[in-house]
């Protein structure tokens, strides 16, 4: 099934270019199939890179997907064209009295502050107190996951002497849940943060299991028992370079920062990246569309109801 854009989005040709079905307005609204609604609050600076990362993912699944974007109005995006915010994307206050089969939060380059300082951070804690009603299942991601488990639990992040930043590799833990059918024993993910969730924090909470973790990287995947939220510390979304491109950005900064593990031949950086992340990808984000979103969601969707569990 295809995924369904705004007309004239930039992110269909790529997609479309790499053979994904994608949709647009127009075409849909002629069809008699009702998609699944899902939200995506894009906190990244490069909004457009993350939209096709995301896209992409959203779209392979034979379920049809209906994206709404957002961005906080209380942050000044300096690095996304004002014509393609006005054109593309909502504000929370255009689509608080909707609801949706799920919603994503990504993550932002803002880890080292505290949640509090951060510009948006009311505007963000009302999202996510808003989602508790009126969402089937959010997938937190990166700092967004941190964000989130801070809010709805009061886990807190620690900051990092040095920065995680590499492709390592995973595996599952015993709890048993829907949302890893189809993992490897072991698999691979990529991180860049300077900050974490600690397992033991976690394990403090009665309320959120750990389901994947990494010896290297710490906790990856974790969920509320019900599912209606999931938090995602690593970046399995990336493209093959985007952990080259943020490396080759931070030299060119003068930081200083270490190679990215595992991700050169070799470790070495004048060689190719190895991509080993993909096909955990695509299953993550199609089990979070069937199993947590499609096979949870009403039919009519303004039946979903609240959850402070």
């Amino acid at each position: 099934m295809p995924i369904k854009l705004p007309d004239n989005i930039p992110a269909k040709d790529i997609l479309s270019d790499e053979g994904i079905f994608v949709m647009d307005e127009s075409r849909a609204y002629h069809q008699d199939i009702r998609p699944l609604r899902v939200a995506v609050l894009n906190l990244m600076p490069l909004k457009e890179v993350t939209e096709v990362q995301l896209l992409r993912l959203l779209a392979n699944s034979p379920l049809q997907v209906e994206i709404t974007l957002l961005f906080p109005k209380s942050h000044d995006a300096q690095n996304t064209p004002v014509e393609h915010l006005k054109s593309f994307y909502h504000t929370f206050d255009e689509i608080k009295e909707q609801k949706f089969d799920g919603l994503i939060i990504t993550g932002a380059p803002i880890e080292l502050l505290d949640f509090e300082e951060v510009d948006f951070w009311q505007e963000l804690t009302d999202i996510m107190e808003w989602s508790k009603s009126n969402v089937t299942s959010t997938l937190h991601i990166c700092w967004g996951a941190q964000a989130g488990l801070y809010y709805h639990y009061g886990i807190p992040k620690i900051i990092l002497d040095k920065k995680i930043s590499g492709v390592f590799e995973h595996y599952k833990n015993p709890y048993s849940d829907k949302l890893l059918r189809g993992f490897d024993d072991v698999f691979y993910v990529p991180h860049s943060r300077r900050t974490e969730v600690r397992r033991e924090d976690i394990l403090k909470n009665g309320k959120v299991v750990i389901l994947s973790e990494s010896d290297e990287s710490g906790v990856y995947i974790a969920s509320a028992k019900h599912g209606r939220q999931i938090f995602v510390m690593g970046h399995s979304e990336y493209d093959a370079l985007t952990l080259k491109n943020e490396y080759m950005r931070d030299l060119a900064k003068g930081a200083n920062p270490e190679v990215p593990k595992h991700y050169f031949k070799n470790d070495d950086p004048n060689n190719t990246p190895l991509v080993r992340w993909r096909s955990h990808s695509n299953i993550l984000y199609s089990n979070w569309l069937n199993y947590y979103v499609y096979q949870e969601t009403p039919y009519d969707v303004t039946e979903i109801k609240r959850t402070d569990d």
